[in-house]
């Protein structure tokens, strides 16, 4: 088994700075956060990288030729010594960018995993569950038990929504926090979250990406629309999406890393 990993890396970071998880409008990419010397998009490949069944790493970065040049300047010298390949993302959805990476695919490769460019906390053990598992299943997903009651909301926030967090206020920037009626309580039941990385043989994730409908934030799903089986393993609580500025203390945690101000000054840089 020779797997292709792609890493998608094009969105814009907008809810992790976005109202009061960034009160100051920093507009910083998440995937610039600094873990332990180590940015968060170096993490996620080295997770790759050195693994005896991994052929090839694929970044796809943003699609806006001025988006993509600063990212390059940012990440690609890091991604270059890693072995990994840069591409342009997608223009506007995640299954776009994917699309451009599956185009570089070296053909040697039977299988892609495809896994969060802010996923970079994910155990060895884990990916090593997957990958034993693609051997015998042409789709892989990893999961866990939803634990927490789930709501169905109405989408329209409530006319007193509108109070302005006092913090915020001071800072200036009057966030607001937004209130919504409960439409119903969802019977969690065999309901599961799933995560990444995902594992498909290389032809079944072809013939999926192949479909006019390709609307979706999870590869699975494509796979599903075929009607094809796809199994979840045991997935892992502390295999977190780095989403809002509040996770980085937490995945800096689940890591045992420091960030910059908390680092002797000399291993600072």
């Amino acid at each position: 088994m020779r797997i292709s990993v792609i890493i998608p890396a094009a969105g814009s970071s907008t809810r992790y700075n976005s109202g009061a998880d960034d009160p100051l409008g920093t507009g910083r990419s998440k995937l610039d956060e600094d873990l332990g010397g180590k940015t968060v998009l170096q993490r996620s490949i080295e997770l790759f990288n050195t693994r005896e069944e991994v052929a090839q790493v694929i970044v796809a970065g943003p699609y806006d030729d001025d988006a993509f040049a600063d990212f390059k300047l940012r990440h690609a010298d890091r991604i270059s010594l890693l072995g990994a390949t840069l591409v342009q993302g997608g223009k506007d959805h995640r299954y776009e960018t994917v699309a451009n990476a599956l185009r570089v695919v070296d053909a040697s490769c039977t299988h892609i995993a495809i896994h969060d460019a802010a996923r970079p906390a994910t155990n060895a053990a884990l990916i090593d569950r997957l990958f034993d598992a693609a051997k015998t299943h042409p789709a892989v997903v990893p999961g866990t038990p939803v634990s927490d009651t789930l709501k169905r909301i109405d989408p329209d926030p409530l006319d007193d929504s509108s109070e302005v967090d006092p913090v915020a206020s001071i800072l200036g920037v009057g966030t607001r926090h937004s209130m919504h009626r409960v439409d119903s309580t969802i019977d969690r039941t065999n309901l599961m979250q799933v995560q990444t990385p995902q594992v498909f043989e290389r032809e079944l994730l072809a013939r999926a990406y192949a479909q006019d409908d390709l609307s979706s934030t999870d590869d699975a799903g494509l796979v599903e629309r075929l009607g094809e089986p796809v199994v979840i393993v045991e997935g892992d609580p502390l295999n977190i999406k780095l989403t809002r500025a509040g996770d980085l203390p937490l995945v800096r945690a689940i890591m045992g890393v420091k960030g910059p101000s908390e680092r002797p000054t000399h291993k600072r840089f």
